[in-house]
């Protein structure tokens, strides 16, 4: 006996709270980050610096990283679609994914470009580093504060929120090699800046690019203990065994289960559905596909 049962929890980001919607906090962000990138890139050019360059350039993929989030947001709202029957919710596990290479990408360019300010040193001046990085830290700080409402269940928002939050402290170190070379007169702290940059940036993308390929590979969501969720569904009185049981995510806020349940008396299907399905949901997973046997069935399943 087949039984599906669905729950919808929020599409990708929809609760961050205090009337600002994730979408609209994506497009604050890129809108904020695009104009300080731009000076930033000047500010790095002008005054010669390897710091500001490579605090522009981790900002640069920042800011398509938040493209392709807002972007996989509004995709995910699409529930239902003629060929996808998940509706194109995956969208914010793949531009997960696509931040994590575009952190990857950012780290060797900005480590290329660190080893040859070493081979090629230049002077460089203190205090427009301090100013252009100090107002990184206004601008990427408002942006952390942003998107911090809606990170919580969320990768592809998450993954965001780390982004800006890792650029914010960056700006802060920023700023202290710009104090410093202004205090020694060392322009080499600048490209050492910058490495201790690359390295902030790989130990964050790292982790989103871990995560990002498990659950494309349809992997068992953070925070999911198969082992566990099957002993609490046969604590169920009508539940005799549990086992069968496959957990996916649809998306970054949305896990799914298939499980085959053998019953004690079949006459109370129904009331021990709504239970298991309850159970569930607790346990973060609100679209469940669950088929129901008997002590005498014979699964023809068991062996997949």
């Amino acid at each position: 006996m087949h039984n599906h049962n669905h729950h919808h929890s929020p599409a990708a980001g929809e609760a961050v709270s205090d009337g600002i919607g994730t979408g609209r906090a994506f497009l604050i962000g890129i809108v904020l980050n695009t104009i300080f990138v731009a000076a930033e890139f000047a500010a790095g050019f002008i005054y010669n610096s390897m710091g500001l360059l490579a605090d522009a350039g981790h900002n640069l993929g920042d800011v398509g990283g938040l493209l392709l989030s807002m972007t996989a947001f509004i995709l995910a709202r699409r529930r239902h679609a003629k060929n996808y029957t998940y509706g194109f919710r995956k969208a914010t596990i793949l531009a997960s994914l696509a931040n994590a290479v575009i952190l990857f990408a950012a780290v060797g360019a900005i480590a290329f470009e660190c080893i040859q300010k070493f081979r090629h040193p230049a002077e460089i001046g203190g205090l427009p580093i301090i100013v252009t990085a100090g107002i990184g830290i206004i601008i990427n700080g408002a942006t952390v504060i942003i998107l911090n409402r809606g990170r919580k269940g969320d990768l592809n928002v998450r993954g965001a929120y780390l982004h800006m939050l890792a650029d914010t402290l960056v700006s802060v170190g920023v700023v202290a090699s710009g104090g410093l070379i202004m205090w020694t007169g060392l322009s080499i702290i600048d490209p050492i800046v910058g490495l201790l940059i690359a390295a902030a940036i790989l130990v964050s993308a790292w982790g989103l690019m871990r995560e990002s390929i498990r659950l494309s590979l349809d992997g068992i969501p953070e925070g999911v203990d198969i082992a566990s969720l099957v002993e609490h569904m046969e604590e169920d009185e009508n539940v005799a065994a549990v086992h069968h049981v496959h957990v996916w995510p649809i998306s970054t806020t949305e896990n799914a289960l298939t499980a085959h349940v053998v019953l004690r008396e079949l006459a109370d299907l129904e009331p021990t559905r709504n239970r298991l399905r309850a159970e569930l949901r607790s346990h973060g997973i609100p679209h469940s596909t669950l088929e129901f046997e008997t002590g005498a069935t014979v699964c023809p399943d068991t062996a997949l």
